[in-house]
């Protein structure tokens, strides 16, 4: 039974909404995390954490490993370029959960690089928010 959920926000998220909305979206990121809250409605607890910092979610998510039982990732473009963090996740034994608000596979050819996906146990994305509420709805059907 999953208790504690950590979301994990990568570079740039934190100026969701002023980014292209075609791509993300107009709500910001504290809008986004609000949603998220809701949406688990007391099934679990949920932290927030955002950095635009490649080490800081490495150390993030190996904190995570005794008190978390899963995370939900938005790596942002360390998606495409992160070897550290595919390891980090790689190591961590919990639920992990990719998620995206573009259709990153369906953009840049440098964006269909992706170093997380395989060590990830789902992804979601091209939803914008809803990728989000949608890894929280998975989640609340584990048992």
């Amino acid at each position: 039974m999953i208790k504690n959920v950590l979301v994990i926000n990568g570079p740039n998220l934190n100026m969701l909404g002023k980014r292209p909305k075609e791509h993300y979206g107009a709500k910001t990121l504290a809008e986004i995390n609000e949603l998220i809250k809701c949406e688990a409605n007391n099934s679990f607890l949920v932290d927030f954490y955002q950095s635009n910092y490649e080490g800081d979610i490495i150390t993030k998510i190996q904190d995570a490993i005794s008190k978390y039982d899963a995370i939900i990732i938005n790596p942002g473009a360390y998606t495409h370029t992160s070897v550290a963090i595919h390891d980090a996740l790689e190591i961590y034994n919990g639920i992990k959960i990719e998620v995206h608000l573009s259709k990153v596979d369906e953009r840049e050819d440098f964006r269909k690089i992706n170093f997380v996906r395989d060590v990830c146990d789902k992804t979601f994305a091209g939803k914008l928010e809803g990728s989000y509420l949608d890894a929280i709805n998975y989640l609340k059907n584990i048992k």
